[in-house]
């Protein structure tokens, strides 16, 4: 059974189960945008309406939790017959709830991945024709540090800054940015001033994403990007004076 004396499945409003963390007092994913939902209007799509033509995608899947956003990224690559090689790394600090993962009710729609959840719940690694899955059991601070201009796209999907604020400070989106090719995409359900602060002090451009039946979020990107409405950081400091990033 994955319920557990430290989560317990959740049914999110798009049909989907989410989980809630004790530990952290929050649940993996907006109950009320829903698990799949969320994982794929906040990150995969808006990642990939940037990456379409490359021959290889590398990832960053900030942090692994129940796997959606890993697992909805190999559904919509299937889904869209896309020939790219992806290659997704992603760090978790509980190793326990990788392992219960055997047991989770996912949706139908990962219903052909369960052999690759399988795979990365038991060794935490997986590899065929087109994907290249590694899990790493850690501080992912840590891992982080291990990577130079690798990362086509970043998924910043950690617990919320309240609640897991390591993940979210100046410093972090320091190492994050060292992590990343120079016209990578970050991608995050968070809107709040200091998150976007911490990414405004680290030279990142900021975009506002917003569409139906889910609450906004954010894109950045060392990069500009076209197609998506810019945050105006300069106006939001202004109009917010004593506003400050988290920092470690």
């Amino acid at each position: 059974m994955f319920d557990n004396e430290f989560h317990t499945m959740t049914l999110s409003e798009d049909g989907s189960y989410t989980a809630y963390s004790k530990e952290y007092d929050e649940h993996y994913h907006s109950t009320k945008d829903g698990a799949l939902y969320e994982s794929m209007v906040k990150h995969v799509i808006p990642a990939f309406k940037f990456k379409t033509q490359e021959d290889e995608i590398i990832i960053l899947d900030i942090c692994y939790g129940l796997g959606f956003n890993t697992l909805a990224t190999l559904y919509h690559h299937k889904q869209n017959n896309l020939t790219s090689k992806l290659k997704i790394y992603s760090p978790e600090l509980d190793a326990s709830l990788v392992k219960s993962l055997v047991d989770f009710s996912y949706p139908k729609e990962f219903e052909t991945l369960k052999p690759i959840i399988k795979a990365l719940s038991e060794i935490g690694v997986y590899e065929d024709e087109y994907f290249y899955i590694e899990l790493f059991l850690g501080d992912a601070r840590e891992y982080i540090k291990k990577f130079t201009d690798k990362f086509d796209i970043v998924y910043q999907d950690a617990f919320s800054p309240s609640s897991n604020p390591a993940l979210w400070t100046q410093e972090y989106f320091t190492e994050i940015k060292n992590a990343l090719k120079s016209d990578a995409i970050v991608t995050t359900y968070s809107i709040a001033l200091a998150t976007r602060l911490a990414l405004h002090e680290n030279n990142f451009f900021i975009y506002l994403h917003r569409g139906e039946k889910y609450r906004a979020a954010t894109v950045a990107s060392l990069s500009p990007l076209k197609g998506l409405e810019k945050v105006d950081m300069q106006h939001k400091i202004s109009c917010n004076p004593d506003a400050q990033s988290l920092r470690d």
